[in-house]
């Protein structure tokens, strides 16, 4: 294969995965940090805690540590999803 059509199929394949990617919202969560692991940044948001899972990916900037004010962006995505049977119709009387 030559270098052209490498580089058109990387670019064809970026430009299809583009949208799949950028439709998943993102949120945002800032607050100092109460408690850091390597698998989640636990933040106070008013007197809300909220715990952010993370994992090697995830693109830190400067130095996490408890009292350091940080500004997370996340993503929320579905781990499994279990369809619940329909509830059963209330029957009405018959009329006479």
């Amino acid at each position: 294969m030559s270098l052209a059509k490498l580089s058109s199929a990387v670019i064809l394949c970026a430009a299809l995965a583009a949208p799949a990617l950028a439709a998943t919202k993102t949120y945002q969560v800032t607050g100092p940090v109460l408690e850091v692991n390597d698998t989640m940044i636990v933040v106070q948001k008013g007197n809300e805690r909220w715990e952010i899972a993370r994992d090697a990916s995830t693109k830190i900037t400067g130095d996490v540590k408890v009292g350091a004010k940080v500004l997370i962006e996340y993503r929320m995505s579905a781990t499994s999803v279990e369809v619940k049977p329909a509830a059963a119709a209330a029957k009405k009387p018959a009329k006479k």
